[in-house]
């Protein structure tokens, strides 16, 4: 899940870590989906992280994301 800067759903990305970052990310997850917006298999972050997301621009929700990086915010 992406929230924009404006904590608004802008669409998934696909996450290709090794297991040290997937076990990291792993320990934010399972946080109810937002209302309207519950994915069969999506996996809900806690609030509280930043990433860093590749994406193709010129379209309203994101298209083709990647996770690249992510860090707890402080």
């Amino acid at each position: 899940m992406v929230l924009s800067d404006q904590f608004r759903y802008m669409g998934g990305a696909v996450v290709t870590f090794k297991a040290d970052k997937r076990r990291a990310l792993s320990d934010n997850a399972g946080a109810p989906a937002p209302k309207g917006l519950a994915k069969e298999k999506a996996e809900w972050l806690n609030p509280g992280l930043i990433g860093r997301v590749k994406f193709l621009k010129g379209e309203e929700k994101l298209r083709h994301a990647s996770l690249k990086d992510f860090w707890e915010r402080s």
